[in-house]
This record gives structure tokens, C-alpha cells and sequence, in this order.
């Protein structure tokens, strides 16, 4: 799931702003989204040294850009895999201010969907309950890096998705697989996740760049 065709791992985005150099991830202009687009906007952070950053992840899924298609395309053949379709999952958009200088990057989530086996119903379950147990500790960690883990209006936490889903052998507690979703967004990408393996639009053809406003 290393989703950013400029090379900066997802996980890695936060060491980043916090030595100032996450301008060498950035990925085009800056953004003017769509107010209709759902989003997370997360706490201020404090960064050690000095500055802050904020998260804010803007949710699809979207249509892939021709450069993240070329990107899961690439993916999938270094496996010995097909590309059956790519999704644009999401965008998470870090911003810095310090002292001296500002800057930002944006990182997007994608799901290539490559013609991988399917595990057994046995090791979906094992995964499954591998992830049950490390579900509160991953969140708490998480808040420890990014202010908090996103809830809804009630105050309910997000649910996390596994971006590489369990049953096509997608890790379960990986950093790198991992993205917190609304639920009832979350809820519609199984049957989404089955279009993209299926090889069916709107999957397989190329989107916008900037699917929520340039």
C-alpha cells in the first residue's frame, strides 16, 4: 500500500514534518477542496523542536489519476500480479507552520487491486481476531501521533479500514494498511473492493488528478 508515487511512505509522513522536510513529498499545486467532500480535520499537534501540524484526510473513493494507476499497475507486475482496478481511497494532507518556514504534503491512499488469491475462511478469521486485539492499542498510538483517532458527531470512533483488505491478504495490523473511515463509508467499500477486483467500472479507467477540487 506504499501509495505515494513520489516514494514518501505513509507512516513516515509524521518523522517528516517533524524534521521539516516533508515539502519533498509534496505532490502538485495546493488544494481548494469541495466543501461536499467528507473530511477529518485533526487537533493541532505540537512538534518537538518547535512548530506544529495538523492531519486532515479528505475521503473518497475515487477514480485513480493516470499516476497512481501507473503506480498499481507497476505494483501489481513486481508481484507477478495483474492490475484488475485502482482506487483512490483517500488523500491525507499534512500541514506544518513553525517558525521560519511552512509547508505541507499530501498522500494518497490507494487500493490496487491485483489479482491475488483469496485466503481460507480460517486465516481470514485468525487475521480478523489478530486485529480485535490490537484495535485499542493501535488507536491509542495513533493519537499519540496524530492528536487523536477521528470520531462521528456522536462521539463514536471511526472504524479502521484495511486498505489491502484481509481476505486478499492484506495485513492486519500494519501501519502501512491501515487508514480510520467513516462508517457509513466504510460500510459501502466491500461491495466497491468486489466491483475493483472484478475488473468493472469505474475501477479500471483513469480519473481526475484532483478528484475534490484544484
Amino acid at each position: 500500500m506504499h501509495n505515494n508515487p513520489n516514494g514518501c511512505s505513509w507512516s513516515r509522513l509524521l518523522v517528516l514534518v517533524a524534521t521539516l522536510f516533508l515539502a519533498s513529498c509534496a505532490e502538485g499545486p495546493a488544494l481548494r477542496p469541495d466543501a461536499a467532500v467528507r473530511k477529518w480535520v485533526g487537533p493541532v499537534v505540537n512538534v518537538p523542536g518547535g512548530g506544529q501540524f495538523r492531519t486532515v484526510i479528505y475521503y473518497g473513493p475515487w477514480q485513480c489519476s493516470q499516476q497512481l494507476m501507473n503506480y498499481c499497475r507497476e505494483k501489481c507486475s513486481g508481484s507477478g500480479h495483474a492490475l484488475q482496478g485502482c482506487m483512490w481511497l483517500a488523500d491525507v494532507k499534512m500541514d506544518y507552520q513553525g517558525n521560519v518556514m511552512q509547508t505541507g504534503s499530501r498522500f494518497g491512499m490507494t487500493h490496487c487491486c491485483c489479482n491475488y488469491s483469496t485466503i481460507s475462511v480460517g486465516a481470514n478469521e485468525s487475521a480478523r481476531s489478530r486485529w480485535n486485539n490490537a484495535r485499542d492499542g493501535f488507536r491509542e498510538q495513533w493519537a499519540d501521533r496524530f492528536g487523536a483517532w477521528p470520531t462521528d458527531s456522536t462521539g463514536l470512533s471511526f472504524p479502521a479500514h484495511h486498505v489491502r483488505d484481509l481476505k486478499h491478504g492484506g495485513n492486519p495490523t500494519d501501519w502501512e494498511n491501515i487508514l480510520p473511515f467513516p462508517k457509513d463509508i466504510h460500510e459501502t467499500l466491500n461491495g466497491l473492493y468486489n466491483q475493483c477486483y472484478a475488473n468493472s467500472p469505474p475501477w479500471t479507467t483513469v480519473g481526475v488528478d484532483y478528484p475534490y477540487g484544484e
